[in-house]
């Protein structure tokens, strides 16, 4: 009998579909690295559960679209095996993630990725370096704003990065991020207290290279080879940061100047040492089946923990899945691996 998986997500509301147009690179006023698709997220569903029903699995697709209803009623209905969790917001708030877990967990349904607990630790920025620091794992030194002032001031050195303490997947961070006087600092600050209507979080900003160390597996978890993001070619206007646009905006520069280098080059000490910082904050932040633990690594050699990410992007051929396919595991093989690691975690006879 096959296993049933409901692939569930949350895309809403849905916009009307685009049609499909070539577009010209010389209008970007530089040359663009990578190809620029139009791809919605619902075709990117729909691609994974094909490749899913491929593997021999009953695959399903749901979008939940903000409604409670719809999820319970159809998980009762359908009684799928499993849970490919890729729901990361809820009425468009990022902290409600963890709260369609806990229903998945009170219908007791087998589910991918993190936990409630593991989605809250990782979800508050503040609460993860306050963890991480208290395990002596470094972190940028920080403060928080919370409210609106007339003047802000700060024992950190410039330059500081300032970002929302509870938003994920690089919300909130561009390239006005990154300031280096007072001014900039305050006009920041007034537009994330504003703009995200939560607390504020200042860091100094940590030069050095970017290292993205991927970890897969559950009581034995497997440190996956390192990604390094590239930095060499950013232009001097743009801070070298993988901001929003890095990460989301095809149109953007630093989309095509952010580039990965999997496996990274590294000194076998300072591998040694990525990976079981990566191991232990896995474990302590409470993470499971697959996350990535962002670093920078400093000219001294110093590695400093930027962020703990559960659930990361599955996207074929980026971010977690470069570092799969480094290790020898296809695309497919990987999502086969996490579905059969919830599986597993649930106690329940695979055939």
């Amino acid at each position: 009998m096959k296993i049933k998986i409901a692939v569930i997500y949350n895309e809403f509301p849905l916009a009307p579909p685009k049609p499909k147009q070539t577009f010209d690179p010389k209008l970007l006023g530089f040359n663009p690295v990578f190809d620029i698709e139009d791809n919605s997220p619902e075709e990117a569903y729909r691609s994974l559960s094909e490749r899913l029903a491929n593997r021999g699995f009953d695959v399903y697709t749901l979008n939940i679209k903000d409604d409670l209803i719809l999820l319970i009623n159809s998980l009762k209905k359908e009684k799928p095996d499993v849970i490919f969790n890729f729901v990361e917001i809820f009425n468009s708030v990022a902290r409600l993630e963890m709260n369609i877990c806990g229903l998945y967990e009170l219908m007791k349904i087998p589910y991918t990725g993190a936990s409630p607990l593991g989605l809250a630790n990782c979800q508050n920025k503040i609460l993860t370096k306050r963890i991480l620091k208290s395990i002596g794992i470094k972190t940028a030194k920080f403060e928080l704003v919370e409210k609106i002032q007339d003047r802000y001031t700060t024992k950190l050195k410039y330059p500081i990065i300032v970002k929302p303490a509870f938003e994920d997947a690089s919300i909130g961070i561009d390239f006005n991020a990154v300031v280096r006087n007072s001014l900039e600092l305050k006009n920041r600050l007034n537009y994330i207290l504003m703009e995200f209507k939560q607390t504020a979080l200042l860091e100094e900003y940590i030069d050095g290279r970017e290292l993205n160390v991927a970890v897969l597996g559950n009581q034995n978890p497997t440190v996956l080879p390192i990604s390094e993001i590239d930095f060499s070619t950013m232009p001097p206007h743009l801070d070298k940061i993988v901001s929003f646009q890095a990460k989301w905006d095809q149109l953007h520069e630093a989309y095509h100047k952010t580039l990965p280098i999997c496996p990274a080059i590294l000194p076998k000490s300072i591998l040694k040492k990525a990976e079981a910082i990566a191991l232990q904050a896995f474990k302590t932040m409470g993470t499971r089946d697959y996350a990535r633990v962002d670093m920078r690594l400093t000219d001294k050699n110093q590695l400093f923990v930027l962020e703990v990410n559960p659930n990361p992007d599955l996207t074929e051929g980026a971010g977690f899945m470069r570092s799969a396919e480094a290790f020898g595991l296809s695309y497919d093989e990987t999502l086969e691996k996490i579905i059969f690691l919830a599986l597993e975690r649930a106690q329940k006879k695979v055939n």
